[in-house]
């Protein structure tokens, strides 16, 4: 499956972006709260997180990339929401994208093909855990028909202050 627009094309991950891809996702550890890991990583001690996510069944990566270069200009994602079985239908999205890509609809995008993705798998709930605040990422989830469900307050610590999530929810 691949989403196309002229400049951006969105297609599953593989083992082959795995460097960009941390690379990537390292930006956001170091710069940012929106993720709350507080070390960057290798891209073997990434290696797991992406093996995780097959290109099928309830668990997807999705690149964006340029359709010349393969450049990774961002990825979407969705994983365990928890590890017991009970939650086995309910996953957490995430999308990331490149600072270089932003405003270029490139989240759009990811989404679009990732819930297409998983529009033959047998879940019932995507949730969204965003670091506050991020009104892009808030008007993004809102555009896919996520809904607000609450705060959890000052929960995770990072640059030497508290941080709050807010948490979303759309039926799948």
């Amino acid at each position: 499956m691949s989403t196309e627009r002229t400049d951006v094309q969105v297609r599953p991950g593989v083992e082959g972006d795995l460097v960009s891809l941390t690379a990537l996702y390292n930006h956001y550890v170091r710069e940012t709260a929106f993720t709350f890991d507080t070390e960057i990583f290798t891209p073997e001690e990434r290696r797991p997180w992406l093996l995780s996510h097959p290109v099928d069944g309830p668990h997807r990566l999705m690149v964006a990339v340029t359709p010349d270069s393969q450049e990774i200009l961002g990825y979407a994602t969705s994983s365990p929401y928890r590890a017991k079985p009970a939650y086995t239908t309910s996953v957490e999205t995430t999308v990331y994208v490149s600072p270089h890509a932003g405003r270029r609809g490139v989240g759009t995008l990811l989404y679009e093909a990732l819930f297409e993705a998983l529009s033959g798998e047998d879940l019932h709930r995507a949730y969204a855990g965003i670091a506050q605040p991020n009104e892009a990422s808030t008007r993004l989830h809102e555009r896919f028909g996520f809904q607000y469900v609450g705060t959890y307050r000052e929960v995770g610590r990072k640059f030497g202050r508290y941080w709050d999530v807010a948490w979303h929810e759309k039926p799948l």
